[in-house]
């Protein structure tokens, strides 16, 4: 036996997980110093960037919600008075920042239907609609509100969500106060 047969054969390069590692290790380090060299900028500002950095237009927050239930089969006429509902978009919308997120569902069975067009997803659309022509018209601003569709399996309904969408110029501007 001779002393090379003590040693085993050497191989030529790492491990992956090495390398994967350091790059990690990197990466992380990058971000620390991109964060340091922004210490004077705004933090809203920076994350701003970072979103439209990797396409994200407007990061929303779903916080709360509220919902109407007891739509007909195949209507979307309101199911008694949204009273409530409006009272609460009205409390909720006195932070300027934050927006409603309207979105009207169907059951899934083949009756709940828009009897004009034979269309779930007009159906669920007309019943979100409803909702927002009544809080439009109750006062809730229409700039405020986003309106969406989503086929459901556990009822006839619309749900309203209240998300932070953050801050603004016009609600920055608004908390700073006038300019001099």
């Amino acid at each position: 036996m001779t002393a090379e047969d003590d040693f085993p054969e050497e191989h030529g390069g790492r491990s992956l997980w090495l390398i994967t590692l350091a790059d990690l290790s990197l990466l992380l380090v990058g971000f620390f110093v991109l964060l340091q060299t922004q210490k004077d900028m705004d933090p809203r500002v920076l994350a701003q960037g970072l979103a439209a950095g990797f396409g994200i237009e407007a990061p929303a927050i779903a916080v709360a919600s509220h919902g109407v239930t007891g739509f007909d089969v195949a209507s979307a006429a309101l199911p008694g008075t949204p009273d409530p509902l409006i009272a609460w978009a009205k409390a909720e919308l006195r932070d300027p920042r934050v927006r409603l997120t309207v979105t009207g569902a169907t059951d899934g069975s083949a009756a709940d239907v828009d009897p004009a067009s034979g269309s779930a997803t007009a159906l669920a659309a007309e019943r979100a609609r409803a909702i927002v022509a009544a809080l439009t018209t109750n006062g809730v601003p229409d700039n405020r509100l986003d309106l969406a569709t989503a086929r459901a399996t556990t009822g006839r309904h619309v749900i309203v969500t209240l998300a932070f969408a953050g801050e603004t110029a016009a609600t920055t501007a608004r908390a700073q106060g006038p300019s001099q």
